[in-house]
């Protein structure tokens, strides 16, 4: 098929649904489908095979966009929908294919062509309303529930990207075509092993020394406060114990650093600011111990599946962020209190035999359950699904 797609999104930038679009565009392509792909300014042009990157204007005083829901998305949306409709009446396509509230662009010039929409859902709109502080904002939330309700409705295929997001849709059209695909090629590569030799000796860590991993955004929804509030009772407990933070804009690093400070544990707490995502897998083999603390929100970190092909003990909050792909055999999870996640973070590198063990099953649950060969079929199911409906 010949797709338009729509993605509201920088792209390409290494953060959660980019990344998703990224390994979408490289399914598509190896199927032998060609796509128009349109989306934000900003970011870096990927060589993808019958893939064509389509860039709105850049609005004046915008050089970048946050992550998650924002006054910025206001205008990149409407040069957005202007660029979409530009491209979508000078070509002939089978299909429009929309990204988060790109899906609302999508069904218009779907219906206006006459050709299916699929929906790729990577978050639930209202929940991303709470989770980026704009709770307190009723009407904005409500604006958001009906624009989820309508994109669903009006769609011949919708890809989740979690089981929680399952019950969502079911919730709002029991009917639609629904096609699961974890983001499990989106998370990057596993880890090359004897890589983390040379992580070690530019952190300046000796090989004994047990090594906690962190990777990711800095916002909120992270838990990272949970993460700070239970250092010190790991260190008090571990004094070799070093925690290595990779990720976060300048001002959110400089904000950890006064934290650690202030408790008196900045010896014990190593940042690496952002860094490119090739350099994760090599972190991954340096790391004992890798830790997911979130303690809010509902979507499976995008991470988590790069942790578990590493084969590196995960500690994990026991809740359905995590427990949609985690259980008690392949992670250690904890309640989403500092002292009972400080816990496991001691039992993951006070009992190494236990903590590899974990991780080895970790490791074969996601070499089967989470493979490329996997995600290629969930794809292709989607696509099946996609052509084969009547709009």
């Amino acid at each position: 098929m010949h797709i338009l797609m729509i993605a509201p999104e920088p792209f390409f930038e290494p953060r959660g649904t980019p990344f998703s679009e990224y390994h979408r565009l490289r399914a598509l392509s190896s199927m032998g489908h060609t796509v128009d792909f349109v989306t934000y300014p900003f970011g870096v042009d990927r060589d993808i095979p019958g893939v064509r990157i389509i860039r709105t204007i850049k609005p004046p005083f915008l050089s970048r966009v946050r992550i998650g829901p924002s006054w910025a998305k206001v205008p990149l949306d409407f040069f957005l929908s202007l660029t979409s409709l530009r491209v979508a009446l000078s070509g002939r396509y089978d299909a429009v294919h929309s990204h988060e509230e790109g899906g609302a662009i999508g069904i218009v010039l779907a219906w206006l062509l006459g050709v299916p929409h699929l929906y790729d859902m990577h978050s639930s709109l209202p929940q991303q309303i709470a989770n980026f502080g704009f709770e307190k904002s009723r009407w904005l939330a409500k604006a958001f529930d009906w624009l989820e309700r309508l994109m669903i409705r009006r769609s011949q295929v919708v890809i989740v990207i979690c089981p929680q997001l399952q019950d969502v849709v079911r919730e709002i059209d029991k009917d639609v075509p629904m096609v699961l695909i974890e983001n499990a090629m989106g998370s990057g590569d596993a880890p090359t092993p004897g890589t983390g030799a040379a992580v070690r000796a530019e952190l300046q860590l000796a090989p004994g020394t047990p090594m906690v991993l962190y990777t990711g955004t800095f916002e909120h929804y992270q838990g990272l406060d949970l993460l700070f509030d239970a250092m010190p009772i790991v260190i008090a407990a571990r004094p070799d114990v070093r925690f290595v933070l990779m990720g976060g804009e300048p001002q959110q690093v400089e904000t950890a650093r006064a934290r650690v400070a202030a408790a008196g544990i900045a010896a014990s707490v190593l940042f690496t600011g952002q860094r490119p995502a090739g350099d994760v897998p090599a972190y991954l083999d340096a790391a004992d111990v890798l830790v997911s603390p979130r303690s809010t929100g509902t979507n499976t970190p995008l991470k988590l599946y790069q942790y578990l092909r590493s084969g590196r003990p995960i500690v994990a909050t026991r809740l359905l962020t995590h427990t949609q792909v985690l259980d008690d055999e392949t992670s250690i999870l904890t309640e989403a209190t500092p002292a009972d996640y400080a816990r496991g973070i001691v039992d993951a590198v006070s009992d190494p035999a236990r903590a590899r063990a974990i991780g080895a099953r970790a490791k074969a649950m996601a070499d089967v359950k989470y493979s490329e060969a996997a995600y290629l079929a969930k794809t292709r199911d989607a696509m099946t699904r996609l052509s084969g409906s009547t709009v």
